[in-house]
């Protein structure tokens, strides 16, 4: 397996980056390992708070349509890893600060949606082009960010939103230049981790307890139509357009 991402421990600080040219875009496989990891980071008690952020053109691009093209039948494996890895974000015990820059894709907005916090660089964009790669999956994720509507005309249109639109959304804790975004994340890291860890733990579970509705169980709801839409021959074409570079054919 090509290693996707990397991580290390420093004063009660977990940093996890997502590390995977050209566009940090994880197969079937690393979204699994990406799962375990944060799992493991969340099990540590050494570590108090988890930074997430990536190298490269931009934050995460979400899955490698590539793999999906050719291999259709992994769609439940990645479907798995998409799942395991948003919910060991927002359900794990350990606060999680995601950092992110330039594009905000599919599992990038899956993991922005689920983190407590998100920092961003001023070339940040979010966006979900679920329904321009014959996919669906997100939405749950999305609207933690974005109000309903918004969310429903990136959905529909593709289109993305720029950072300073994600910060006057109420998405966003900060805009920063781009070479600011680590020291951001990590100084908001070391506050949090100056606190009791146990009051933190406390206080994450009794937050996401009141939270409306189960993040989870909606995003195990709109998985149900991505494996349907994988079914079809629209999704097929779009993947296919998309591997081979040219507009899709309805």
């Amino acid at each position: 397996m090509d290693k996707q991402f990397y991580s290390t421990i420093e004063d009660g600080i977990a940093e996890l980056v997502i590390d995977r040219k050209p566009v940090n875009a994880l197969d079937s496989v690393g979204w699994r390992a990406l799962s375990k990891e944060i799992w493991r980071l969340q099990e540590d008690d050494s570590v108090r708070v988890i930074v997430i952020r990536a190298e490269g053109r931009g934050f995460c691009a979400g899955v490698d349509i590539k793999e999906m093209a050719a291999h259709p039948e992994r769609i439940i494996e990645l479907n798995a890893g998409n799942y395991e890895t948003f919910r060991a974000i927002h359900r794990g015990a350990k606060p999680v600060i995601a950092a992110v820059h330039g594009f905000v894709l599919g599992g990038g907005i899956g993991i922005s949606g689920a983190a407590d916090i998100v920092v961003a660089a001023d070339d940040a964009r979010f966006g979900v082009p679920e329904v321009d790669r014959g996919a669906l999956g997100g939405g749950a994720h999305l609207q933690r960010l974005f109000p309903v509507q918004k969310v429903r005309y990136m959905y529909f249109t593709g289109e993305m939103i720029d950072a300073a639109e994600a910060y006057r959304l109420g998405a966003l804790e900060c805009v920063v230049p781009r070479e600011k975004l680590r020291e951001t994340a990590l100084e908001l890291a070391r506050k949090i981790a100056a606190k009791s860890p146990g009051m933190i733990k406390l206080a994450k579970e009794s937050l996401t307890g009141i939270e409306d509705g189960n993040l989870e169980d909606k995003y195990r709801w709109e998985q149900g139509f991505t494996l349907e839409a994988y079914q079809s021959a629209d999704s097929a074409e779009t993947r296919k357009a998309f591997v081979e570079k040219r507009d899709a054919k309805f």
